[in-house]
């Protein structure tokens, strides 16, 4: 059985962002931020030019999602106790008795739970099959992410078919 994947993994593929997450049911972090690196990897048979993805699709599609990231305040807007109220000025957030306000244009709703590296392992992943399908024709049938938070700490996302 012959298998194909695809890499991609660049210098350019880095976003910088604020975020935090909450864990043990009840727990929130402090607000912090990470210089976030992405990789990803395409699974898939040959097409009619002998290859699973062109490199360029792949790597202008994950481009331009990385870039959508970048030096935003990731905010969960699924949530079960994190709170999101937006309009064109700000941003509030409210966790148990703590409150921030953020101005609007630095912010980025995330239809997540959390922004845990996982999450938004997973969020990059969706998007970049979908813009795949859309540039090429072709939905890929799996795709890895990689999203590393800092040097060495990193969590997959893996998104298939079946």
């Amino acid at each position: 059985m012959e298998r194909y994947r695809v890499r991609i993994a660049k210098d350019d593929l880095v976003f910088s962002a604020g975020h935090f997450i909450t864990f043990d049911g009840d727990i929130c972090e402090r607000l912090h931020g990470h210089n976030y690196r992405v990789a990803a990897e395409v699974e898939g048979p040959l097409d009619g030019n002998h290859y699973v993805v062109d490199f360029i699709a792949l790597r202008d599609s994950l481009k331009a999602i990385v870039d959508e990231l970048d030096h935003f305040m990731l905010l969960p807007t699924e949530h079960p106790l994190i709170r999101v109220t937006a309009d064109d000025q700000e941003v509030e957030v409210r966790f148990r008795d703590r409150r921030w306000i953020f101005p609007r244009c630095d912010c980025l709703l995330l239809p997540l739970p959390n922004t845990t590296t996982e999450l938004l392992g997973r969020y990059i992943g969706r998007r970049l099959r979908d813009d795949l399908q859309r540039r090429t024709g072709v939905r890929p049938a799996l795709v890895r992410i990689e999203v590393d938070e800092c040097f060495g700490q990193a969590a997959q996302c893996e998104l298939g078919d079946g």
